[in-house]
């Protein structure tokens, strides 16, 4: 007689639909990407940092090239 039955589906569907689906923040990936690190100071750079921007820190933070604070990093 009664939809009763197709409300309760309705209701478990849309719980399932509306549930949490996990984070969608980019920080634990941005996190494992930081690779480059600074032997002077150990602060982290992403991987796809590019040298002119490596260079900027080692001149500005440590008067040094960045071959000094980035070993084995290819300009």
């Amino acid at each position: 007689m009664g939809n009763g039955a197709k409300a309760q589906q309705k209701r478990e569907r849309n719980a399932a639909a509306s549930a949490p689906k996990g984070s969608k923040s980019q920080a634990k990936g941005n996190e494992a990407a930081k690779s480059i690190v600074c032997s002077d100071c150990r602060q982290p750079f992403l991987i796809t940092t590019r040298a002119p921007a490596l260079t900027e820190h080692a001149q500005n933070r440590h008067s040094k090239t960045m071959e000094q604070c980035f070993p084995g990093v290819p300009k």
